[in-house]
């Protein structure tokens, strides 16, 4: 089956995005069904969106569920076959969801397509040797995974390999999209890219940059147990140990050496690294949050 208008939604999440959401809306096609999963209980962001586009819905988490979760909550609330999932600090370029329709057509068993990125610089997939390159092609091509930012999903066919839930929950942020892309490549299952179905990712600005400090400690002590946690669940604790330990060991250093000349940020960033990484290696669960 193709992708046709009549069966793609388009589910984002969002948190503290009032900055970028609208143009993420605004380059989309008015007559394809959006919904918003907004992980706060922000009530007047919902009544903004609902009365600003008659495409969108917008529902409250009324707590941060992050990106894994919140994305689950959407999908389950589309009655559509095909789901695009965005970050809302992402653009449509011309064409974007044409010519993925176009890409559906010539190919017909993809559990994921993704649209490509615009900055050449950045490609948003990963080859079969993990390598991020460019590839000058114009017709679909496979590849291992995508990045999160935008992944069109085939629901009956990830249905049927993965379950009702596309994403481990445990992930808060960082290696979700990952880690369904392997399940779904270990299930001998495809992942494609549209190189002609452009988007462009203004990249880590879906929260409100006065945030910016906040979001910087919560990306690094979730980009390290994340990192373990993935590590762990597909090649074993021990895996996980030894690739993070160098990791955990440098950010120790560094803790200690900002600290020593007062660099709360930094001092603060490097702690969080620890943290992230001992609080995996103990097997506790992916707690911390950003208080604002």
């Amino acid at each position: 089956m193709s992708i046709s208008r009549q069966n793609l939604s388009i589910v984002i999440v969002t948190f503290k995005s009032e900055e970028v959401i609208h143009e993420c809306i605004k380059s989309i096609d008015k007559d394809i069904k959006i919904t918003v999963i907004e992980n706060s209980n922000n009530t007047q962001f919902k009544k903004e969106l609902e009365l600003a586009y008659s495409n969108v819905s917008c529902i409250l988490s009324y707590d941060n569920l992050g990106m894994g979760a919140g994305n689950n909550l959407g999908i389950k609330k589309t009655e559509t076959d095909f789901v695009l999932i965005l970050n809302p600090d992402v653009i449509f370029k011309d064409a974007t969801i044409n010519e993925l329709i176009i890409a559906s057509q010539k190919i017909s068993d993809f559990a994921i397509i993704a649209p490509i990125s615009s900055d050449i610089n950045y490609p948003n997939y990963k080859l079969d040797n993990d390598r991020k390159a460019r590839i000058k092609n114009t017709s679909p091509f496979r590849v291992k995974s995508v990045d999160g930012f935008a992944m069109l999903f085939n629901k009956k066919k990830l249905d049927k390999i993965i379950g009702k839930d596309y994403f481990d929950e445990n992930f808060f942020m960082y290696l979700e999209n990952d880690d369904l892309c392997k399940r779904i490549i270990d299930a001998n299952e495809y992942i494609y890219v549209a190189p002609n179905s452009l988007v462009k990712h203004l990249g880590g600005k879906a929260v409100n940059i006065k945030y910016k400090n906040d979001v910087e400690f919560a990306r690094n002590w979730h980009w390290i147990w994340s990192k373990f946690y993935f590590n762990k669940k597909h090649y074993g604790y021990f895996t996980a140990f030894l690739q993070g330990f160098p990791k955990f060991f440098s950010s120790l250093i560094k803790y200690i050496f900002f600290s020593f000349i007062k660099k709360k940020i930094k001092q603060k960033i490097y702690l969080n690294r620890v943290l992230g990484f001992i609080n995996a290696a103990i097997n506790k669960k992916s707690w911390y949050r950003s208080r604002f």
